[in-house]
């Protein structure tokens, strides 16, 4: 895997268009790792990245307090890019704000558009590469085979049924997320990982297998679940290291938070909040 400080007019080309997967890796106040679903993530100049806000949602709120980011984008043709930006400054106007708006996907929007424009300095990214299928189709085969044996018996239901299916559909993405040594929230790809019961999920390290395999066991890491219709799910927890489970080498998470990033109504799912109620019309 090369690592580089600019973006190449290759790189830049490839972002532009709004159809292809964005994910920003953010940290919370508490220092934990948060990852948002933002499309509209571009590479503006060979130094820099902007993310267009048409929603409002906490990761937003996080860029801006912590500034330290991570990111991954897969396009169409299944390439993939990852790494790290700091957050500088917001805009409501200017170049890259009319550029967003003139996209067919927000010109012709009748409910919203771009309202905001994030910058964020580029501090390293991969070059684009192909997903590899190969690997990741027999670690989630393996994965399949091995995760009846990771279940917790009388654990609690952290994930829905929605959850559940969401993360064992084979054509989902799903990506990992911990802060590094460096304050950096790192994204790996966990296409392979799947759910066994309701309160852990389960991977074959197979795919992404250096940096898999590096992951420090009694950390607390995320991990977001999409489908290519928009549906996600994104669950905190702690990584419980490497087992055999019928015979096969598995990584567990152990859930203990849920949180719903899809709009319009995005929150914390579990633990569950108590019910308020509204005095404020």
């Amino acid at each position: 895997m090369t690592i580089q400080n600019l973006f190449s007019e290759s790189d830049m080309k490839a972002f532009a268009p709004s159809e292809k997967v964005g994910v920003i890796a953010t940290v919370t106040p508490d220092g934990l790792p948060h990852l948002s679903l933002l499309t509209s993530v571009m590479a503006s100049t060979p130094t820099q990245l902007t993310i267009g806000e048409f929603c409002k949602g906490v990761s937003k709120d996080y860029m801006q307090q912590t500034r330290k980011t991570g990111f991954a984008v897969v396009t169409l043709d299944k390439k993939l890019w990852r790494g790290k930006a700091l957050w500088t400054h917001l805009k409501k106007e200017g170049p890259e704000y009319e550029v967003y708006n003139q996209q067919p996907m927000f010109r012709y929007n009748t409910y919203f558009g771009i309202n905001t424009v994030h910058y964020l300095d580029l501090k390293e990214t991969t070059q684009g590469a192909p997903l590899p299928l190969a690997a990741i189709a027999v670690s989630a085969v393996l994965t399949a085979i091995a995760k009846g044996g990771a279940v917790q018996s009388g654990s609690a239901k952290a994930l829905s049924p929605f959850g559940k299916n969401l993360f064992n559909r084979l054509d989902s993405l799903k990506f990992l997320s911990f802060i590094g040594d460096d304050g950096f929230p790192s994204i790996i790809p966990v296409i392979q990982c799947q759910a066994c019961g309701e309160s852990r999920l389960a991977f074959h390290p197979g795919a992404f297998a250096d940096e898999l395999h590096r992951l420090e066991a009694g950390k607390t890491m995320a991990i977001f679940g999409l489908t290519m219709q928009m549906e996600d799910v994104l669950v905190r927890g702690v990584f419980q290291g490497y087992a055999r489970r019928r015979g096969i080498r598995l990584g567990t998470l152990d859930i203990d938070w849920v949180y719903n990033s899809m709009p319009p109504n995005h929150g914390q799912i579990y633990p569950p909040l108590p019910l308020k109620a509204v005095v404020d019309f």
